[in-house]
């Protein structure tokens, strides 16, 4: 049985949810303001969190960078706050996905189980990629570039390995949506962008002037052979 954080001021909302989510075998704990669900996600198992943005005393941008300082937990964002950038700074911080209030509780319970397959219903075993001095772990699910292991979110850890067992082969935003969301690609859906530019942060671009990750305009994007 898998448990479940929901954090969220709205108890109507989390009644609601909960009730799903146990029909759905889940066990639910909730919380119902920023420092609790810190509090509870840090000190207790959970198998993912489903947040709020709103959420008083510490709000959700900051209840993600608290916890992402310790846990690579999956985290699931839902919030009426529908701005753009909202949802960038949110996934900026580690937010696996984010789902806007009012949402069927049906496509919440459908985006959870995904996020929970592709995290830890991995197979027995996976190749490790090694590439110049990026290696992937895919059993493991780690990385690291010159030995120095890379803190990857599960998103962007599933976008690097979809692109680094290609080289110079390009992926739409459809197909990498598909493969590190585990959902369908939406029009103005920026999420693999901006997934991309921390995973472009992470491998240090920047800074050693390697360009692994290629953009291909108006379609997607390579891991640059």
């Amino acid at each position: 049985m898998k448990n479940i954080l929901l954090g969220d001021s709205d108890t109507h909302l989390t009644d609601i949810l909960t009730q799903y989510l146990q029909s759905e075998d889940f066990t639910v704990t909730s919380t119902y303001d920023g420092n609790s669900t810190i509090k509870k996600a840090l000190n207790q198992p959970f198998n993912a969190l489903i947040i709020d943005l709103m959420l008083p005393h510490t709000n959700g941008f900051e209840v993600i960078k608290a916890i992402r300082k310790h846990s690579e937990v999956p985290i699931i964002i839902l919030t009426t706050k529908d701005d753009d950038l909202d949802r960038v700074i949110a996934l900026d911080l580690g937010a696996d996905d984010y789902i806007i209030k009012p949402c069927n509780p049906r496509e919440l319970i459908t985006r959870l189980k995904t996020i929970l397959r592709r995290t830890q219903d991995k197979p027995a075993t996976r190749a490790i990629i090694e590439y110049h001095n990026i290696l992937v772990d895919g059993t493991k699910r780690v990385a690291s570039i010159a030995g120095v292991l890379l803190d990857l979110t599960n998103t962007e850890f599933n976008i690097l390995e979809m692109l680094i067992k290609s080289p110079g082969q390009a992926f739409s935003k459809e197909e990498l949506t598909e493969y590190a969301l585990g959902r369908k690609f939406t029009a103005y859906d920026r999420s693999i962008d901006v997934h991309i530019s921390n995973l472009r942060n992470k491998l240090g671009e920047n800074l050693s002037g390697e360009n692994w990750l290629k953009t291909v305009r108006g379609f997607g994007y390579m891991f640059n052979a």
